[in-house]
């Protein structure tokens, strides 16, 4: 991908990099009550990483 990249795509990569990070901590006690330990993870809507799936910007 080249180094200067133009704004549209920039914006589109810059959201695709937001949805893949973790859900916060709070969700977890808020969604199954204070005892469940459960990793934020699974609270992101889009599981997506750069070596496995590619996004088409």
């Amino acid at each position: 991908m080249a180094r200067i990249k133009h704004p549209s795509r920039k914006k589109r990569l810059a959201k695709a990099g937001r949805q893949t990070r973790w859900a916060p901590f709070w969700t977890v006690p808020k969604i199954y009550g204070p005892g469940r330990r459960v990793h934020p993870g699974r609270h992101t809507a889009v599981k997506r990483t750069w070596r496995r799936t590619k996004i088409k910007a």
